[in-house]
């Protein structure tokens, strides 16, 4: 089986000009603060025909400081912070309430480009989950009502019960109340643009946030 995935892993490209273009990143022309370039760069990663482009990587930690990390969906990005939601009493609920501290990864690789952000983690007003959540999908809706996220499970058979008891009150109301269902911010403290290169001298442009606004400069690949 190792023999196996080892010829996997070498059959495969990185960047296959066949899909993937690699545009020009000239960082002296970049803006003062991250959000401007964030909101071009996941535009033009819809336009390139992105799968899925709100995806974004969500690492935290327990009490002990292990590491933990998920995918989930970016809700939004503003001066408030990038934002994303979850039960309370999910994993990374409870590892963000001891370590309100938080990572996120998000990888476009029709344009070989990457975006790290991290900084602390605060939860919205409960009104402003309530209005993230009444926008989305009734399936959104669904999976908050069924909650108990982490928890251990006796069967499929019991998530399908629960499941579907969730979807028939999520198109009968609405606007259900789903109280642990919560929005959480990221306030940056750094955010980094990767740009990858075809002759590997990609271009890493990191932000970090000072006193007096954010300061800019370029790292080694």
């Amino acid at each position: 089986m190792t023999g196996e995935l080892d010829g996997l892993l070498r059959s495969l490209r990185v960047w296959d000009p066949a899909v993937t273009e690699l545009p020009p990143f000239d960082p002296a022309t970049a803006p003062a603060e991250p959000l401007p370039l964030f909101t071009r760069w996941f535009a033009e990663a819809v336009a390139a025909g992105e799968r899925e482009p709100h995806t974004v990587s969500l690492a935290t930690a327990d009490e002990d400081g292990r590491p933990d990390v998920r995918i989930v969906m970016l809700h939004g990005a503003d001066p408030d912070g990038w934002s994303f939601a979850t039960h309370s009493g999910s994993r990374k609920g409870r590892q963000l309430a001891a370590r309100p501290q938080a990572a996120l990864a998000l990888y476009w690789p029709l344009l070989g480009r990457q975006v790290r952000v991290r900084g602390p983690v605060g939860a919205a007003p409960p009104e402003q989950a309530r209005a993230d959540l009444g926008v989305r999908s009734t399936g959104a809706l669904a999976a908050a009502l069924t909650g108990r996220q982490s928890e251990p499970l006796e069967s499929l058979a019991q998530l399908a019960d629960t499941s579907a008891a969730a979807w028939e009150r999520a198109r009968r109301e609405p606007d259900a109340p789903a109280p642990t269902w919560t929005l959480y911010r990221l306030r940056p403290d750094e955010v980094e643009f990767f740009q990858g290169d075809a002759r590997r001298q990609h271009v890493r442009l990191v932000y970090r946030r000072e006193a007096t606004g954010w300061r800019r400069g370029l790292l080694w690949p």
